[in-house]
Protein backbone atom coordinates (compact mmCIF):
# COMPACT_ATOMS: atom_id res chain seq x y z
CA UNK A 1 0.00 0.00 0.00
CA UNK A 2 1.38 3.54 -0.86
CA UNK A 3 1.45 5.02 2.85
CA UNK A 4 1.90 8.61 0.29
CA UNK A 5 -1.53 7.84 -1.05
CA UNK A 6 -3.75 7.39 2.36
CA UNK A 7 -1.69 10.59 3.52
CA UNK A 8 -2.85 12.31 0.67
CA UNK A 9 -6.57 10.89 0.69
CA UNK A 10 -6.68 11.82 4.42
CA UNK A 11 -5.61 15.36 4.14
CA UNK A 12 -8.61 15.64 0.94
CA UNK A 13 -11.26 13.89 3.25
CA UNK A 14 -9.64 16.69 6.27
CA UNK A 15 -9.95 19.73 3.74
CA UNK A 16 -13.46 18.41 2.13
CA UNK A 17 -14.98 18.20 6.05
CA UNK A 18 -13.73 21.57 7.35
CA UNK A 19 -15.14 23.30 4.32
CA UNK A 20 -18.40 21.80 5.22
CA UNK A 21 -18.21 22.99 9.00
CA UNK A 22 -17.53 19.30 10.26
CA UNK A 23 -15.38 18.66 13.21
CA UNK A 24 -13.66 15.19 12.67
CA UNK A 25 -10.89 12.49 14.18
CA UNK A 26 -9.81 10.70 11.17
CA UNK A 27 -7.83 7.56 11.46
CA UNK A 28 -5.93 5.49 8.92
CA UNK A 29 -6.59 1.35 9.01
CA UNK A 30 -4.65 -0.29 6.11
CA UNK A 31 -6.80 -3.83 6.99
CA UNK A 32 -7.97 -6.66 5.25
CA UNK A 33 -10.57 -4.37 3.42
CA UNK A 34 -8.01 -1.96 2.00
CA UNK A 35 -7.04 1.18 3.01
CA UNK A 36 -9.84 2.54 5.14
CA UNK A 37 -10.01 6.41 6.21
CA UNK A 38 -12.61 6.30 9.61
CA UNK A 39 -14.21 9.30 10.49
CA UNK A 40 -14.46 9.47 14.60
CA UNK A 41 -17.65 12.58 15.01
CA UNK A 42 -20.76 13.95 17.16
CA UNK A 43 -22.03 14.46 13.61
CA UNK A 44 -21.90 11.08 12.51
CA UNK A 45 -25.81 10.71 11.61
CA UNK A 46 -25.10 14.15 8.98
CA UNK A 47 -22.20 12.24 7.24
CA UNK A 48 -24.08 8.90 6.69
CA UNK A 49 -27.19 10.16 5.38
CA UNK A 50 -30.27 7.95 4.54
CA UNK A 51 -29.12 4.28 4.34
CA UNK A 52 -25.45 6.04 3.83
CA UNK A 53 -26.15 7.76 0.36
CA UNK A 54 -23.64 10.97 1.73
CA UNK A 55 -21.01 8.32 2.88
CA UNK A 56 -21.06 7.19 -0.80
CA UNK A 57 -21.05 10.57 -1.99
CA UNK A 58 -17.91 11.49 0.15
CA UNK A 59 -16.15 8.20 -0.60
CA UNK A 60 -16.42 8.93 -4.35
CA UNK A 61 -15.83 12.67 -4.27
CA UNK A 62 -11.98 11.51 -2.07
CA UNK A 63 -11.52 8.88 -4.74
CA UNK A 64 -12.05 11.28 -7.92
CA UNK A 65 -9.72 14.01 -6.48
CA UNK A 66 -7.09 11.37 -5.34
CA UNK A 67 -6.74 9.62 -8.56
CA UNK A 68 -7.20 13.18 -10.46
CA UNK A 69 -4.01 13.74 -8.31
CA UNK A 70 -2.79 10.24 -8.02
CA UNK A 71 -3.80 8.42 -10.98
CA UNK A 72 -2.07 4.50 -9.90
CA UNK A 73 -3.36 5.23 -6.19
CA UNK A 74 -5.37 2.36 -4.79
CA UNK A 75 -9.35 2.96 -4.27
CA UNK A 76 -9.73 4.46 -0.63
CA UNK A 77 -12.71 3.40 1.82
CA UNK A 78 -13.93 6.17 3.97
CA UNK A 79 -16.42 4.91 6.86
CA UNK A 80 -17.78 6.97 9.56
CA UNK A 81 -18.15 5.70 12.96
CA UNK A 82 -18.15 1.70 11.46
CA UNK A 83 -21.24 2.26 9.97
CA UNK A 84 -20.10 0.89 6.58
CA UNK A 85 -18.31 -2.49 8.38
CA UNK A 86 -21.35 -2.91 10.09
CA UNK A 87 -23.67 -2.48 7.08
CA UNK A 88 -21.49 -5.23 5.15
CA UNK A 89 -21.89 -7.49 8.71
CA UNK A 90 -25.35 -7.32 8.11
CA UNK A 91 -25.70 -7.53 4.75
CA UNK A 92 -23.37 -10.64 4.93
CA UNK A 93 -25.17 -12.14 7.67
CA UNK A 94 -28.93 -11.44 5.64
CA UNK A 95 -27.38 -13.15 2.77
CA UNK A 96 -26.13 -16.80 4.62
CA UNK A 97 -29.67 -16.69 6.21
CA UNK A 98 -31.20 -16.47 2.81
CA UNK A 99 -28.74 -19.17 1.96
CA UNK A 100 -29.48 -21.26 4.43
CA UNK A 101 -33.40 -21.31 3.15
CA UNK A 102 -32.13 -21.82 -0.80
CA UNK A 103 -30.62 -25.03 0.77
CA UNK A 104 -33.38 -26.23 2.54
CA UNK A 105 -36.28 -25.44 0.08
CA UNK A 106 -34.69 -25.52 -2.91
CA UNK A 107 -36.51 -22.08 -3.44
CA UNK A 108 -34.67 -19.11 -5.00
CA UNK A 109 -34.29 -16.01 -2.99
CA UNK A 110 -33.85 -12.18 -4.16
CA UNK A 111 -31.78 -9.63 -1.82
CA UNK A 112 -32.37 -5.73 -2.44
CA UNK A 113 -31.13 -4.11 -5.01
CA UNK A 114 -27.34 -2.49 -3.92
CA UNK A 115 -24.65 -0.39 -5.43
CA UNK A 116 -21.90 -2.78 -7.50
CA UNK A 117 -19.82 -2.52 -4.16
CA UNK A 118 -21.94 -4.52 -1.83
CA UNK A 119 -22.77 -6.61 -4.77
CA UNK A 120 -19.32 -7.63 -5.47
CA UNK A 121 -19.04 -7.96 -1.63
CA UNK A 122 -22.06 -10.86 -1.59
CA UNK A 123 -20.85 -12.54 -4.82
CA UNK A 124 -17.38 -13.33 -2.90
CA UNK A 125 -19.38 -14.63 -0.35
CA UNK A 126 -20.59 -17.58 -2.83
CA UNK A 127 -17.67 -18.26 -4.73
CA UNK A 128 -16.31 -21.64 -3.26
CA UNK A 129 -20.01 -22.33 -2.06
CA UNK A 130 -21.06 -25.84 -3.72
CA UNK A 131 -24.61 -25.78 -3.21
CA UNK A 132 -25.96 -21.49 -3.35
CA UNK A 133 -25.01 -19.74 -6.25
CA UNK A 134 -25.70 -15.56 -7.02
CA UNK A 135 -26.77 -13.85 -9.70
CA UNK A 136 -27.00 -10.07 -10.27
CA UNK A 137 -29.91 -8.86 -12.29
CA UNK A 138 -31.63 -5.48 -12.93
CA UNK A 139 -30.65 -4.73 -16.59
CA UNK A 140 -28.31 -1.37 -17.13
CA UNK A 141 -29.62 -0.02 -13.39
CA UNK A 142 -27.52 1.07 -11.01
CA UNK A 143 -28.77 -0.90 -7.92
CA UNK A 144 -29.10 -4.65 -8.88
CA UNK A 145 -31.06 -6.88 -7.36
CA UNK A 146 -28.80 -10.33 -6.11
CA UNK A 147 -30.64 -13.96 -6.29
CA UNK A 148 -29.29 -16.63 -4.36
CA UNK A 149 -30.14 -20.36 -6.01
CA UNK A 150 -29.49 -23.54 -5.53
CA UNK A 151 -26.42 -24.87 -8.13
CA UNK A 152 -27.12 -26.99 -10.74
CA UNK A 153 -25.25 -30.78 -10.40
Amino acid sequence: MNASALEHAQHILDAMLGYLGFTAQIEQDDGADGPTLQVLTKDSDALIGRRGEVLEDIQYLVNRILFRHMPDAPRIRVDVEFYRSMREDKMIARAKELAEKVRATGQSAELPPMNSYYRRLIHNVFVDDTEVASTSSGGDARFKRITLQRRQK
